[in-house]
């Protein structure tokens, strides 16, 4: 078990970085410090819950040994608990396994677009909004609003999230693409049972000292006020900064700072990472290569449906997992989903 989840290797890279961390000069570069204690603190859990779930193993191996069949049918209730716990826990660190690819252990950039519908549709992408930061307090991750696009009546237009934490961008990605809400809308007076969508897109960010060559010729730079979250700054200055890539037609938007310049680095940033992604998804040597418009999500088919009425339950179209519990899920309850995904990219690779 120790080789399945390289555990050897952790080790040896957990203290490799825990002697890096003891250097006068540690903490000269905050960003990069503060990056690499994300990856102590993973290896260390990694590591340790490996440890505890091989002493689980080896005590009910003990004690199965010791027993007699009367002390087993008797113990059964809570040696069956004791094991689905084990069981769990190692599900756990296979999932850890799956999240292998280049860039799973980054940030991650996350963005919610309400679909057409008005107001509904506006209510929906609000709703995956919270949805989501919460599942991201539960998994103790730091998030930062880069831009908010709020609809006056309520809900959000659009929404783009700076998600900060080891493998953000190894979970997230399993939320990429179109979501279906069907309920009896709350804005109908007639009380009529309504679809929405809002389309979820993730991708990763980009480590700083990542050399990637985008001409500023191919860049068109606006600016506007901010609207939305932001503080009392908002909407007193254009500091809000839009970047669009001419030739693909990519555009990233940043709002969250006062500064102007420190929201056209943020911005610039969102965009490199997203020229990166797309330039690996199309197998491409060079950011010059890609050529295209590149909407946030493809319209048309949706990756999972969140059904209110007239029964509850939330299905995953990919992998076919789903729950009844709707409103669990809505709190953010999405590890389950999210594991069914990561284990079948693996049976596909």
């Amino acid at each position: 078990m120790e080789t399945l989840f390289d555990i050897a290797n952790k080790k040896e890279k957990l203290i490799e970085l825990q002697k890096k961390s003891y250097e006068n000069d540690f903490w000269d570069d905050s960003d990069k410090a503060q990056a690499i204690m994300i990856e102590i603190n993973a290896l260390k859990d990694t590591t340790e819950n490996y440890s505890n779930l091989s002493r689980d193993i080896q005590a009910l191996r003990d004690l199965l040994d010791l027993m007699s069949v009367e002390e087993f049918i008797e113990m059964q209730d809570d040696l069956t608990s004791d094991l689905l716990k084990t069981k769990e826990g190692i599900s756990k660190l296979k999932i850890e396994t799956l999240l292998s690819g280049e860039y799973d252990s980054n940030n991650a950039i996350m963005s919610i677009h309400a679909g057409s519908g008005g107001l509904e549709a506006t209510d929906w992408a609000g709703m995956l909004y919270r949805m989501y930061t919460r599942w991201m307090d539960s998994k103790k991750y730091k998030y930062e609003i880069a831009e908010y696009n709020n609809e006056e009546g309520g809900g959000i237009k659009s929404v783009t999230l700076m998600v900060k934490g080891k493998n953000a961008y190894g979970y997230l990605k399993a939320e990429r693409g179109v979501h279906r809400l069907v309920r009896i809308s709350p804005f109908d007076s007639n009380a009529r049972r309504h679809t929405s969508f809002a389309s979820v897109d993730v991708y990763p960010e980009i480590d700083h000292d990542t050399e990637i060559e985008i001409d500023e010729k191919d860049l068109r730079i606006d600016t506007y006020r901010s609207s939305g979250a932001g503080g009392q700054h908002v909407n007193t200055t254009d500091s809000a900064v839009r970047i669009t890539h001419i030739p693909t037609g990519v555009t990233v938007s940043c709002q969250t700072e006062r500064s102007q310049i420190q929201n056209r680095e943020t911005a610039m940033s969102m965009l490199k990472a997203k020229l990166v992604q797309i330039k690996e998804e199309e197998h491409k040597e060079k950011i010059e290569d890609i050529q295209g418009k590149y909407s946030q999500i493809s319209w048309g088919s949706q990756i999972r449906s969140y059904v209110f009425q007239p029964y509850t339950l939330v299905k995953d179209h990919r992998t076919n997992y789903e729950v009844g519990n709707i409103e669990k899920v809505m709190d953010g309850d999405l590890d389950d989903f999210i594991n069914a995904y990561l284990n079948m990219k693996e049976v596909e690779n």
